[in-house]
């Protein structure tokens, strides 16, 4: 595994990195001396782009004097750049005042993604997110392959349920453990650690590493947080095996086979402790901007669940299919381990030892800990909320007729693909937004989320609306083989369809959540959100379910979600990150209303052309043409700029 390339180099022109300097003495000098930032020593008591005293390191590259922290890409050359900023010509009064130079530098010229500064830059913005894009689209493309295989070998019925019900384990484990609550806790932290590692001067490389008065803060958290960690996960994984007849008896009260779902459970279980150990080290990664190897977790958990059910299929059967389960969370843990490892290593190798800076202020404030014990609750209690929802649609569909779970976890995992393809953006900006409140910089993170919000709606509403008008031809294309006849086509796909209209919704919550609990702060708003949508998924999935069937379940599922979105929606600016709540909430609207006339063209063609294939092809070119016309009429935001990002880079290959 390899971080993302280019991420921190000095050289020139490298990929995701700023090509030119943003001040003087910012990268290597070219040829020709330019100023350096000695004869202008006025602006080191001015904080940068608006961020507290002491912080105007974390903004910029401030610390290029400094090895390369731990868990940084590509951090080589970093050292390098510190001696640049004295032999440029003029009176230099105070060469060794590398903080005084970068000080000036704008933090969105900054390419550090390992804590030297505050932010990263847009161009290695726009590569992580498409790395990721592409890492997690590769991802879902085995996640589909992996469901194939499944409806291939089981199809859909009682035994399919019950690997489905053991299924709920690994589900509710990567939301606690890996998207939602680990990440929401530690991404935050670790930023925290980042800026204050970076608002610190290196001490002489003979220092002993790690000293009891200047500790790396990066190393005292994991110090702090790992061992515990590695603790309660693995009581987490025992008790839950041995409590597998419960958690089945809880679950699904009416399954047919308990036994086959009590093995699976139990094969599963070891979920509780990889998934954990997989997402503590997907948040540090994240935090010190290295976005390959967490966004290869996913494609590593498939590989190990197709391949294990291709091998033990015959002697094993659906457990196959659980003992998938605990080789690809193995898996996903030995894709970062090696890139944490070599971080450390690298980080005891320089043999730094840090010291606060003479001011004594820190990021985040003096004093204050790198994780919040009050944070906890709130994330735990949000993130389990959240998941609850398939647990609540699982519970009410146990009694229906067989298949109908597997109908909606084929349904959900189809549908769902283009949230998780657009929230792929605010994963990557996460750090961003928690470096820039950590700072004090909430304009700076306003900006980030209201654009990162736009985005993630214009991919989310085009995925909705081709979920919507070719939901038939798609369901046929991926699944109607094997086991899986015409029938579980046609009630997978009309769930489908239903499961759509939460679609915003869902990718709403999912980058609204990140703004809540960016600065690190115990807020209950989003968990009390979540609790009351889930309320209302209950109530109306309870309700309908008599009349609609699996429909009704979900349809319960999209107003539990979208009411959710709202709330956090309008109490964003309240409660977290200034967001301007009525522009955005007019720019989402306008581009609701060009995904439902997109959905209703390519309904039409998906219907004129009976062949699948081509038909869901064709369907797939309308929506995104009459959304993009539609869109740009009603001025709909970040088309524009969308538009332009694409002409450009085709007249560039012209």
């Amino acid at each position: 595994m390899t971080d993302l390339p280019g991420a921190t180099q000095s050289p020139p022109a490298e990929p995701g990195e700023v090509t030119e300097p943003a001040v003087p003495g910012h990268r290597p000098p070219p040829p020709g001396p330019e100023p350096a930032a000695g004869p202008t020593p006025a602006p080191r008591p001015t904080p940068e782009a608006g961020l507290a005293p002491g912080l105007a390191s974390a903004a910029g590259p401030a610390s290029e004097s400094a090895p390369a922290p731990a868990l940084e890409p590509e951090a080589g050359p970093a050292p390098e750049s510190a001696p640049e900023a004295g032999p440029a010509p003029g009176p230099a009064p105070e060469p060794p005042s590398a903080p005084a130079a970068v000080e000036t530098a704008p933090p969105e010229k900054v390419d550090s993604d390992s804590g030297r500064g505050a932010y990263f830059s847009n161009r290695f913005l726009a590569r992580a997110a498409l790395l990721t894009a592409l890492l997690t689209a590769a991802g879902a493309l085995l996640g589909l392959v992996r469901d194939q295989t499944i409806a291939h070998l089981y199809g859909a019925g009682p035994g399919t349920d019950a690997f489905l019900v053991a299924w709920t384990v690994p589900e509710v484990a990567s939301t606690l453990l890996i998207e939602d609550a680990m990440a929401l806790i530690l991404v935050p932290a670790f930023s925290l650690a980042l800026a204050r590692r970076a608002a610190r001067e290196p001490l002489p490389a003979g220092s002993p590493p790690d000293g009891a008065s200047g500790r790396d803060p990066v190393h005292a958290l994991l110090r702090t947080t790992l061992p515990t960690l590695l603790l309660a996960l693995s009581a987490g994984a025992v008790l839950l095996m041995l409590a597998a007849p419960w958690v089945v008896a809880l679950l699904a009260p009416g399954l047919p086979d308990t036994q086959l779902a009590v093995d699976c459970t139990r094969l599963t279980a070891t979920c509780a402790f990889s998934f954990g150990i997989a997402g503590y080290c997907s948040a540090a990664l994240r935090a010190h901007g290295s976005f390959v190897p967490p966004a290869m977790i996913y494609v590593a958990y498939n590989i190990g669940i197709i391949a294990t059910m291709l091998i033990l299929s015959d002697r094993l059967g659906v457990r196959a299919a659980a003992a998938g389960v605990a080789v690809g969370g193995c898996l996903m843990v030995l894709v970062q381990v090696p890139v944490v490892l070599r971080r450390l290593r690298e980080r005891r190798a320089t043999a730094e030892r840090t010291a606060p800076e003479p001011s004594g202020e820190q990021p985040g404030g003096a004093g204050r800990p790198l994780v919040a014990l009050g944070l906890l609750a709130p994330v735990i209690v949000f993130a389990l909320t959240r998941q609850s929802q398939v647990l609540i649609e699982r519970f009410l569909a146990a009694p229906l007729p067989a298949g109908a779970i597997s109908h909606l976890n084929y349904a959900q995992k189809v549908a769902q693909m283009p949230m998780v393809l657009s929230l792929m953006l605010c994963t990557v900006t996460f750090p961003v937004v928690a470096r820039a409140m950590a700072a004090g910089d909430t304009d700076r993170a306003r900006r980030r989320v209201e654009r990162d919000l736009a985005l993630a709606g214009v991919i989310v509403l085009v995925g909705a609306a081709t979920v919507v008008a070719c939901a038939p031809q798609i369901i046929e294309i991926l699944f109607q083989r094997g086991a899986f006849d015409r029938a579980d086509t046609a009630a997978t796909a009309a769930v489908m369809r239903v499961y759509a209209l939460g679609l915003l919704g869902h990718t709403l919550v999912g980058a609204l959540v990140r703004c809540y609990f960016s600065a690190a702060r115990p807020l209950w708003f989003p968990a009390l959100a979540m609790l009351l949508g889930l309320a209302l998924t209950t109530a109306g999935g309870a309700l309908l379910v008599g009349t609609w069937g699996v429909l009704g379940i979900a349809a319960g599922n999209a107003l539990g979600i979208t009411v959710t979105a709202v709330l956090l929606l309008h109490g964003v600016a309240r409660h977290s990150v200034p967001v301007r709540v009525r522009h955005m909430t007019g720019g989402l609207v306008k581009l609701s209303a060009a995904a439902a006339a997109a959905t209703g063209a390519g309904w039409l063609c998906g219907a004129l052309i009976p062949a699948p294939l081509p038909g869901a092809a064709v369907a797939c070119l309308v929506v995104a043409a009459v959304f993009l016309v539609i869109a740009r009429a009603v001025q709909a935001p970040e088309i524009d700029s969308l538009v332009r990002s694409v002409t450009g880079r085709f007249a560039n290959v012209r």
